[in-house]
């Protein structure tokens, strides 16, 4: 099939969904024919790109791995950047600049773009709608990958203030999902806050974020000592939250409960940056066991996810489904247990107690969550057996699974195509 694909971020981006994009278009490129419509790259990219109305590159795939064993061949796809603006992240004003010219620009190109399937993903935040209506005019079928859910996100942050704006923005997207032929969400949590809008539960699919698991006989990557004396400290048992500190956390339980642990030797460690880090700083001063530390360098990750007894994953109360964290699949990955600061339908929290790889804490809740941290510290058992959890878990969520679910959604419309009288290249058969 030829499918075209549609996000205004693709590497040489570096934002999460760029780097999500890239794997499922290079899954999609072993058996298809892909081409990307994206912008010029703005998210913090490494090399950027001159202006032009559009300009086109054809580039190489790479081979799907699962557990070192090779599960496709390198394959090419196509490229085409339209001249949207490129104004940095952190000026939201004119960030707001990029994702429309991306999306005048894209949407008429995508005219004169041969496909069968329509491929969208959530950047821009209303890069869907305009998705759905591409495919309502060009009678196409439509995939639609919400790796962000909005506007539910938007209000959430305070991006956007609850209003007239945001109700109809809402009544737009519960449009768009309607008119979606498939729906990928990121965990079950999400699943279910789409399928509460009153989309059809039988369109609506998981694709987790998932990890690139090593071969077995791969060795041990090398852990640098200067990170771990830098995370770990002198604390007996050290508890680590690594990446955004945005909106979306519940940072004030976990302050509350680190002010009830301060004299049991146990740390809390928060590495990065994020809009509320100011803020956490502020509600921490005078917890002698709370510390903060900027981003390590990428190549000093393995250490860092290697450093602490536990990692903290959290999503505040109401947030269930808008924000699905992906850093959980690199923790247990790394044989690490997670204390989830969250609901207990969240995926991070399901998942932890189906396998066995995480303690749950009420979000709201500082005197359970310093209970359940006091339980694993002192006990060793718990731990390492949480830790083999995770490794266990981990294997099951490896990132070439998760993109073989997607492939088979998106190959799935096969049939559909055959049924309504075109062949897998787009065309009407010839009448018999």
């Amino acid at each position: 099939m030829r499918i075209l694909f549609l996000n205004l971020y693709f590497p040489p981006d570096t934002s999460a969904t760029a780097k999500s994009a890239e794997s499922m278009v290079h899954a999609l490129a072993q058996s298809h024919e892909v081409t990307v419509l994206c912008g010029r790259p703005s998210y913090d990219p490494i090399e950027r790109r001159p202006w032009k109305f559009w300009q086109t590159e054809r580039l190489s795939s790479k081979a799907l791995q699962s557990v070192g064993e090779t599960t496709g061949a390198p394959a090419a796809f196509t490229v085409i950047r339209v001249g949207s603006t490129d104004y940095p992240r952190i000026q939201m004003n004119r960030r707001i600049l990029n994702y429309l010219t991306y999306v005048k620009l894209a949407f008429w190109r995508a005219f004169f773009i041969p496909c069968d399937v329509i491929f969208v993903m959530t950047d821009p935040p209303f890069n869907g709608i305009a998705g759905v209506f591409l495919s309502v005019l060009r009678r196409k079928p439509l995939v639609y990958d919400i790796q962000d859910m909005y506007p539910d996100m938007a209000v959430a942050g305070s991006i956007v203030q609850p209003g007239l704006l945001t109700r109809f923005w809402e009544r737009l997207h519960r449009w768009a999902l309607r008119r979606a032929t498939r729906i990928i969400a990121l965990g079950d949590d999400m699943r279910t806050r789409i399928i509460a809008k009153g989309i059809d539960p039988a369109k609506v699919f998981i694709v987790r974020s998932g990890i690139d698991i090593p071969p077995a006989t791969s060795p041990a990557l090398p852990v640098n000592p200067e990170v771990t004396r830098a995370i770990r400290e002198n604390f007996r048992f050290v508890l680590l939250h690594a990446g955004n500190l945005g909106f979306y956390g519940a940072w004030d339980t976990i302050i509350a409960a680190a002010r009830k642990l301060q004299n049991e030797n146990v740390g809390f460690v928060f590495v990065g940056d994020g809009a509320e880090r100011s803020r956490l700083e502020s509600l921490a001063a005078g917890v002698t066991n709370v510390r903060f530390l900027p981003f390590f360098p990428s190549s000093d990750i393995p250490s860092v996810l290697a450093a602490p007894d536990a990692h903290i994953v959290t999503i505040k109360r109401g947030l269930e489904g808008v924000v699905v964290p992906s850093k959980m699949f690199g923790i247990i990955a790394a044989g690490k247990p997670i204390v989830a600061v969250a609901a207990r339908d969240t995926d991070v929290a399901a998942l932890g107690a189906q396998y066995g790889f995480a303690i749950c804490a009420d979000p709201s809740n500082p005197e359970e969550l310093a209970s359940s941290i006091r339980r694993i510290a002192t006990d060793p058992a718990a731990l390492a057996a949480m830790s083999q959890a995770a490794r266990q878990a981990a294997v099951q969520y490896s990132r070439a699974n998760e993109l073989n679910t997607m492939t088979g959604i998106v190959e799935g419309l096969r049939t559909r195509l055959r049924r309504i009288g075109k062949t897998p290249s787009g065309r009407h058969r010839a009448p018999r």
